[in-house]
C-alpha cells in the first residue's frame, strides 16, 4: 500500500477512534423528520438531504477502514469539533508532506497555533502595523481586523544558510542576491530568521454560507497583504452537501483548491442515493479543478 493510501486510511481511522466522526442520538423531532435514530456529526440536522448524505458517507468511510462509528448521546460542539478536525488535518500533513522531500526539498515547519500573519516573512510588516493599531483607535477602526488573521494550519519554510545554498557550487556571495528571503543572511537576525509562509490551510469541518464567506475573506486578505509570493491558499472540509462546498469552491482568484476528507466515498454516496443534481455539481467542481480528495493535497503542496 502506498504512503498516501496508508495515511488517508489512518486519518479516517483516527477521526473515528477520537469520535470526531460519529453518530449522535436523534431528538424526537429530528427522528420523526428524517426517520432515523442516529444522525452523523457532519450533518445539518435541520436538512433532510444533509442527514441522508452524511449518514451514508459516514457509514462508507467506516466500512472502508473496517471500523465501527461510535453512537453518542450528543454531538460534539461545533468549535470543539473544528479544533479536533484541524489537529487531524495537521497530523495527516505531517505524515505525508514531510515525505515529499525529493519533490520539494527544504526545512519545513507545520504549525496549528500562533499563526499570526506577522510572524512570517511575507507579512512581517504587519507587526509594525499591529503596534500602530494598538495605540490608534481611528486607524484600528479604519483597517478593521483583516490584518489579525490566524490561518488554521500553516506550512512554512526555514530560510537557508549560505553554506547550504553553496553546497554543490558557489551560487551566492556577500555582494550578490542581498534581498531574497530564502537566504538567512538577508534577515535581521540571521541566526533566527523569519519563516517563509508556503501554505495556508483553512479547515472547515462542516460549512454554512457564512463560513464560506469568512474563508474567502481570509484568502483575499492573504493575497492583498503579502509582500512577495502568494502562499498556497487551500481549504479542507468534511461537508457532505455539494451545494455548500460549491459556495467556496466555485470561482477563481482567492482559493487554490478545496479538498474533501473523503471525496470518493462522497461521490459513491450520491450515486447510491441517486442524487443526480448533487453528483453533477460535484463532478463539475472536480472536472473544473476546484475540488480534490485530501490525498491530493500533499503532492499539490510540492508545486
Amino acid at each position: 500500500m502506498s504512503l498516501l493510501s496508508r495515511e488517508r486510511t489512518a486519518f479516517h481511522k483516527e477521526m473515528i477512534r477520537s469520535e470526531l466522526l460519529c453518530f449522535s442520538h436523534a431528538s424526537e423531532k429530528h427522528s420523526r423528520m428524517h426517520k432515523v435514530d442516529n444522525i452523523s456529526c457532519i450533518a445539518d440536522v435541520g436538512n433532510r438531504a444533509s442527514v441522508k448524505i452524511a449518514n451514508l458517507l459516514t457509514q462508507k468511510v467506516a466500512e472502508a477502514v473496517g471500523k465501527t462509528v461510535s453512537k453518542k448521546a450528543k454531538k460534539t460542539e461545533g468549535q470543539s469539533a473544528g479544533d479536533q478536525f484541524e489537529i487531524q488535518c495537521k497530523k495527516f500533513l505531517e505524515a505525508t508532506f514531510f515525505e515529499t522531500q525529493n519533490l520539494r526539498p527544504g526545512n519545513w515547519v507545520i504549525s496549528k497555533d500562533s499563526n499570526f500573519l506577522g510572524n512570517y516573512e511575507q507579512f512581517s510588516h504587519l507587526l509594525e502595523l499591529q503596534k500602530l493599531m494598538l495605540n490608534n483607535n481611528e486607524l484600528k477602526s479604519f483597517l478593521g481586523d483583516g490584518y489579525t488573521i490566524k490561518p488554521d494550519i500553516v506550512i512554512a519554510r526555514t530560510p537557508e544558510t549560505d553554506a547550504e545554498i553553496n553546497k554543490v557550487q558557489t551560487i551566492v556571495d556577500q555582494k550578490i542576491a542581498t534581498k531574497t528571503p530564502i537566504r538567512s543572511a538577508n534577515h535581521k537576525q540571521p541566526a533566527c530568521p523569519e519563516l517563509i509562509m508556503h501554505a495556508s490551510v483553512s479547515c472547515k469541518f462542516t460549512m454554512r454560507s457564512d463560513r464560506a464567506q469568512n474563508t474567502r475573506t481570509e484568502a483575499l486578505n492573504l493575497i492583498r497583504s503579502r509582500k512577495g509570493r502568494v502562499p498556497h491558499i487551500v481549504a479542507v472540509t468534511a461537508e457532505p452537501m455539494a451545494g455548500r462546498i460549491a459556495s467556496l469552491a466555485l470561482g477563481t482568484g482567492d482559493m487554490d483548491c478545496i479538498y474533501h476528507f473523503a471525496l470518493d466515498e462522497l461521490r459513491s454516496a450520491y450515486l447510491e442515493l441517486e442524487l443526480d443534481d448533487a453528483k453533477d455539481t460535484l463532478d463539475a467542481m472536480i472536472e473544473g479543478k476546484r475540488l480534490r480528495d485530501i490525498s491530493d493535497l500533499p503532492l499539490d503542496l510540492t508545486i
